[in-house]
């Protein structure tokens, strides 16, 4: 006989949900989101296992275009420690898009060259 799992509440505990996120360092944030971005545009250039099965360039150019944007807002709030990969990770991204892309963009037309710069391989 099997049991059904219990169903999850209906009504959050979102006081401790912001005890939660009031406990996490700034840092710690916006090191976390700029990963999710990381890995949302590595799925949508088709950089995953599943190859071409997500890929979409059109939102690959959002997600590192975004990822770009945060990068540059918080590079004074974070330390090098943190932004220097952050900053590779977003690099590699900038060059696999080009590399997907059936007409690449004009150098400093790409995704997040906005904040960038042009990127060259």
């Amino acid at each position: 006989m099997s049991e059904t799992p219990p169903e999850p509440s209906a009504n959050p505990d979102f006081d401790a949900m912001t005890r939660d996120i009031a406990e996490v360092p700034a840092v710690e944030v916006i090191v976390t989101v700029a990963v999710n971005l990381m890995s949302a545009a590595a799925v949508k250039l088709g950089l995953t296992e599943e190859g071409d099965a997500h890929k979409d360039l059109d939102e690959a150019r959002k997600l590192v275009h975004a990822l770009a944007g945060l990068l540059d807002a918080t590079a004074t709030e974070i330390s090098s420690f943190h932004a220097a990969p952050l900053r590779d990770g977003l690099k590699s991204l900038q060059l696999a898009f080009r590399e997907a892309s059936l007409v690449p963009d004009e150098p400093g037309q790409g995704p997040g060259e906005k904040y960038t710069g042009a990127v060259y391989g």
